[in-house]
């Protein structure tokens, strides 16, 4: 073999070295866990770890995207800074249609968004994902008034409260988790989109708790 060819196998095999570990990340990225919830569940525990593997060509993900977009899940998560949805379940762009308003209420422009989500893109979970520490929830709970919106926001998380009134413990951890259900159960109910849904058994609505010291979710109801 003359030295030409010596140097072209070479840097043939330190190209191979230097990308096997981009395909592998790729090929965990493309191969998810086909149930939707199983999905989070790895996401989050990648996001725990710090072994999270979206680092991606986002100019690529971006022009793949532009026509259309298939969520997989829709999150109704609080505005919160501190709980990015995407972040937290470690996904990409496109993988997840996320709702957020403080203390993950909603409402009918809400559930609007979340019958898009399902019955239009075609995602099977809806997620309602509380978080520790709620600053909302927090403000319900101490009754403070606002002479501005903000009090719509405390008004509408008035019935956890009412609901846990009366228990010991943790009252603020008790009172958020009280207000995924609550929510869990109003979206569970909502006609005609999402209870059909339900009925049919083509979707699930679960709730979550976030614990933003850990950075675990806590699914209250996994199936």
């Amino acid at each position: 073999m003359n030295p030409s060819h010596f140097q072209l196998h070479a840097l043939k095999l330190v190209l191979i070295l230097l990308f096997t570990p981009v395909f592998s990340i790729t090929a965990i990225e493309v191969s998810p866990a086909k149930n939707p919830l199983e999905r989070l569940t790895q996401g989050n525990q990648r996001y725990v770890t710090s072994t999270t593997v979206c680092h991606e060509d986002w100019s690529a993900k971006r022009s793949v995207l532009l026509e259309n977009q298939k969520p997989f899940a829709v999150i109704v998560a609080c505005s919160d800074s501190r709980v990015p949805p995407e972040i937290v379940f470690d996904q990409s762009l496109g993988d997840l249609f996320i709702v957020r308003v403080a203390g993950n209420i909603v409402d009918d422009f809400a559930i609007g968004s979340i019958e898009y989500g399902v019955n239009v893109l075609g995602a099977n979970l809806v997620l309602v994902l509380g978080h520790s520490n709620c600053g909302a929830v927090n403000a319900a709970l101490k009754n403070m008034k606002f002479d501005n919106h903000i009090q719509e926001v405390v008004n509408a998380i008035q019935p956890a409260i009412v609901a846990t009134k009366g228990e010991t413990g943790d009252l603020l951890e008790k009172a958020i988790k009280a207000n995924v259900k609550i929510v869990e159960g109003k979206l569970k109910s909502s006609k005609p989109v999402l209870a059909n849904l339900i009925e049919k058994g083509t979707l699930q609505i679960l709730g979550a708790y976030y614990h933003l010291d850990s950075g675990k979710v806590e699914f209250l109801d996994k199936q």
